[in-house]
Formats: structure tokens, C-alpha cells, sequence
């Protein structure tokens, strides 16, 4: 009797082995194809958006075209984006030559002001560029319903890279370096 059992276990695994070979097999062929035509038909351009700088003009985010640019959708009232930044104002004085970096703050002119924003940067000595998004066009464009969020893009305004939380110095490094 229990060796009947052992057989049926035996035949109804082998059964389900086989299944999930020709599975992967069918699936793969399907969905996996040419990687590297598949990343080329995906390429992302980045969406154009108009913010405040910190003299009140209006910035659009194309006036950076052929340089690679780091968008960072930040607040004051965000922890993990006040972590954060002391890694972006160090890595902005090192590349700030080679990469644009656009700080965009979530400006909804209540909870976040541009004369707290302005305090905040003073007492904080943080000088890489800040930009208000007061009518919420930069965060739309990039769905930036979570914060803190940095969008990384190639010279030729591509996305290339996304991230959502709070990034370490070295992981925003090497985000950096992919886009140089």
C-alpha cells in the first residue's frame, strides 16, 4: 500500500515538473525576446515641466537639454528627504560641472512656503539649485505622489533610472555615474 502511494507522489511530481518546464519554456519565448531592442523600444522621454527658481522666474526643464540631470522631488517636512540631502549637496559640488541637478520642492504655498524653504536651506547651508513647484507641473509629469523621488536622465532626455525613498550617498553615486 505504501509503496502505491510513492508511486502516485512519484508519477504526479514528475507530472508537475514537466508542466512547469514547458511553462517557463513557453513563457520565456513569449515575453523574454532581445533584451537589447526591447531596452531601445523602451526609452522614456523626459516629460517637460515648467518651476519657479529661486529669483521667481519660470524654469522649464528642457532649458537643461544635452546635459544629464538628476531630478529630486523633495519637502521640508519629509524625514526621509531631509536624510538625504546632505548626500545631494555633496555629490552636487563634486559633479556640478558635469550633471544638472534640480531639487524640486513640493511648494503648496501652506505647509510648505518658498520663505520656509529659503530658512530651511540658510540654516541648513545646502546650496545646490532648488526649484518651487507651486502649481504641481514637475510632479504630475512624474507622477510624484511619493516623496523623496529622483529621477535620473541621460543627456539626451532619456529617463534612465527612478528611485523612490531615501537614497545613500553611494547609491545616488552610482546613479550619477550611470548617467555620465
Amino acid at each position: 500500500m505504501k509503496d502505491k502511494k510513492f508511486i502516485i507522489l512519484l508519477i504526479l511530481f514528475l507530472v508537475l515538473l514537466v508542466g512547469a518546464f514547458f511553462g517557463y519554456r513557453f513563457l520565456t519565448q513569449k515575453y523574454d525576446g532581445d533584451t537589447n531592442s526591447a531596452s531601445n523600444q523602451n526609452v522614456i522621454k523626459a516629460p517637460d515641466f515648467t518651476v519657479i527658481d529661486r529669483n521667481g522666474k519660470s524654469v522649464k526643464l528642457s532649458d537643461f537639454a544635452g546635459k544629464p540631470m538628476v531630478l529630486n522631488f523633495w519637502a521640508t517636512w519629509c524625514g526621509p528627504c531631509k536624510s538625504e540631502l546632505p548626500a545631494f549637496n555633496k555629490l552636487h559640488a563634486e559633479y556640478k560641472n558635469d550633471v544638472q541637478f534640480l531639487m524640486i520642492n513640493l511648494t503648496d504655498g501652506q505647509r510648505e512656503t518658498v520663505d520656509g524653504v529659503e530658512r530651511f536651506l540658510t540654516q541648513n547651508g545646502y546650496v545646490f539649485p532648488v526649484y518651487f513647484d507651486t502649481k504641481y507641473e514637475a510632479s504630475y509629469a512624474y507622477s510624484a505622489y511619493s516623496i523623496p523621488l529622483s529621477i535620473f536622465i541621460d543627456k539626451d532626455g532619456n529617463i534612465v533610472q527612478s528611485y523612490l525613498g531615501a537614497m545613500s550617498e553611494e547609491t545616488l553615486r552610482s546613479f550619477i555615474e550611470e548617467i555620465r
